[in-house]
């Protein structure tokens, strides 16, 4: 399957935009699978550095956990005060504790302002563009989280570190011949 909804400027991006690899992940933070993953793709981002343009979407799996929503609009939020990637690793490091209660306090922590971020929680400002990055991963075929696409192509093989920096390597040196 290929990826749906190329990214845009909507998207939350890490790296160069002329990188010649561009990854995409579908997570969701409350997933132990994306916390796992979490770790090993920051080595990955390092080991490729300016090769790899990454970029995070939701797809919060609510049935399962009924937590992810909330965090995934959190993230949103902290995005709206310029600090959505530091929200982002906050809420996968402190997984175990994800609730409603976190939230504030990763917000205070990260020097946020948390009153603004609770109303806007509160208000739910941040549903709809959650809800498009959930549709963008359905229409693109993803069923479960983490889900990742290489240069527009769903990433089927292992998860592991060593496997997807050969596979983000290879597609680096295709896009780039």
């Amino acid at each position: 399957m290929s990826l749906a909804v190329p990214i845009d400027r909507n998207d939350h991006v890490l790296g160069p935009e002329d990188a010649p690899v561009s990854m995409v992940e579908y997570g969701d933070f409350e997933c132990p699978h994306c916390a796992a993953a979490h770790s090993m793709l920051k080595r990955v981002r390092q080991r490729m550095a300016s090769r790899l343009r990454f970029a995070y979407r939701h797809m919060p799996l609510t049935q399962v956990h009924p937590n992810a929503e909330l965090a995934a609009e959190a993230a949103e939020a902290a995005g709206a005060q310029g600090k959505f990637w530091q929200m982002h690793d906050a809420l996968f490091e402190h997984q175990e504790q994800l609730g409603p209660d976190l939230i504030p306090a990763l917000a205070e922590r990260l020097g946020l302002d948390v009153e603004r971020l609770v109303d806007e929680l509160n208000a739910r400002r941040y549903r709809d563009k959650v809800r498009a990055d959930f549709v963008g991963a359905v229409r693109s075929g993803a069923a479960g989280t983490p889900t990742f696409f290489i240069n527009g192509e769903r990433y089927e093989a292992s998860y592991d570190e060593d496997a997807l920096v050969t596979a983000l390597d290879v597609a680096a040196r295709t896009r780039m011949a």
